[in-house]
């Protein structure tokens, strides 16, 4: 994906003015939905390193995987709770679609994001069917 690109998390904007910043460490996420975003374009764009880094060191996993056939598709945020720059904690409900095999999918979240040292991080998240 090349920075003029627009930017997998559908915020209409180029990927190197949205998340690819974010992805490149060049600055932090302000808000939890923010950082959903840019988790969910790691996620399009196989970043699966920044995906670990910014998930909570309490509940992340030695290792993050990717199902190699999955596209990513779209993401569709269909609610957010607090998780704006003062708060401490916030949740984002969205859906992420893509394409595998098999045909088109939907994943349904709701998602749970934590402060630490300043900066978000995803805590973990329950599924919807």
């Amino acid at each position: 994906m090349q920075a003029s690109d627009a930017c997998p998390c559908g915020s209409g904007e180029p990927f190197g003015r949205c998340c690819l910043a974010l992805h490149r460490g060049e600055r932090q996420a302000s808000t939890a939905e923010q950082l959903m975003r840019s988790r969910y374009s790691a996620y399009a764009v196989g970043d699966l390193d920044y995906v670990w880094q910014t998930w909570h060191p309490r509940t992340r996993p030695a290792v993050v995987t990717s199902d190699s056939g999955l596209q990513w598709t779209g993401l569709e945020i269909l609610d957010t709770v607090d998780g704006r720059s003062e708060d401490q904690t916030g949740e984002v409900e969205f859906r992420a679609h893509y394409r595998d095999g098999r045909g088109n999918g939907t994943l349904h979240e709701r998602s749970r994001f934590a402060v630490r040292a300043r900066r978000w991080f995803y805590v973990d998240g329950d599924l919807f069917d």
